[in-house]
């Protein structure tokens, strides 16, 4: 029992780590680790991976506000579609059997990886007029980035498009226990063409409010196990403190390219584990 609270404490301190960084939440890492290294069932793996989700965003929200990073107004705007679709995931979760919750895993996570390398590689596009919504709601801003030591000013673009992926990123953390923070990322940085760590900050900020909303579902399902939901959350809210100080010194390039190969190989051990399940 010892020995696999200490083996679930350092998963998850590696998963508050990058899920700091990215902005794309320790459930990432934490529920295929529970699931495939671990034989921890799928379902109890996602009720903790919510637990670690929470503790993600309070330990590295705090560190991006302060730093002015964090784009508030654009975070509660977009938190109102993420959050039902949390509750409406969460609640079919409770019908899917295990098999397919691991292949649908696998499949988002193979497609949040070539979303981000697909856009790591696309060519700056010009400058295109904000969305009057987006002038309207003050969801434009800047920041200091502290990697080139200057401060950056941007505009939200657009703002309808976003908001119907933030429904689909709070069904997803609902039935896979995410904090959907890749979606949250893509459509910050794809559609609303705000910088990658504003997006990522922002994303750690959102993704608290979801999670919360999926876990009181799993909790009264009774799928949260507090031997393993305990060291998750310890584990990932020191591993998001440290991501939160690496996070601001880093590249936008650097950041996006540096969790592809994990998001890959994961989706394809866990679509595998789904298929011979």
């Amino acid at each position: 029992m010892v020995s696999q609270a200490l083996e679930i404490l350092a998963f998850a301190l590696a998963a508050g780590v990058f899920g700091s960084l990215l902005g794309l939440g320790g459930g990432l890492i934490i529920t295929p680790a529970l699931t495939l290294f671990l034989g921890i069932d799928i379902r109890y793996a996602i009720g903790a991976s919510l637990i670690s989700v929470i503790a993600t965003s309070s330990g590295s929200a705090v560190a991006y506000l302060r730093d002015r990073i964090t784009n508030v107004r654009v975070g509660m705007f977009l938190e109102i579609g993420t959050t039902l679709g949390a509750i409406g995931g969460a609640m079919l979760g409770g019908f899917l059997p295990a098999r397919a919750l691991l292949i649908l895993f696998g499949g988002f996570l193979l497609y949040s990886s070539y979303l981000m390398l697909h856009h790591s590689r696309q060519v700056p596009r010009n400058p295109i007029t904000p969305h009057p919504w987006a002038t309207r709601l003050q969801l434009h801003g800047s920041y200091f980035d502290k990697s080139i030591g200057q401060v950056v000013p941007y505009q939200a673009q657009k703002v309808i498009e976003p908001f119907g992926v933030m429904v689909g990123a709070g069904i997803l953390s609902g039935l896979l226990g995410i904090g959907g923070g890749a979606f949250k990322v893509m459509a910050m940085d794809v559609f609303m063409r705000l910088p990658l760590k504003v997006s990522s900050a922002t994303s750690n900020f959102m993704m608290g409010a979801t999670a919360t909303a999926s876990a009181s579902i799993y909790l009264m399902r009774g799928n949260i196990d507090p031997t393993i939901a305990g060291p998750v959350a310890l584990g990932v809210l020191g591993g998001s403190t440290i991501g939160a100080r690496i996070m601001p010194h880093m590249k936008n390039k650097t950041l996006r390219l540096l969790f592809i190969p994990v998001l890959i190989y994961v989706s394809v051990m866990m679509i595998r584990k789904g298929i011979s399940a």
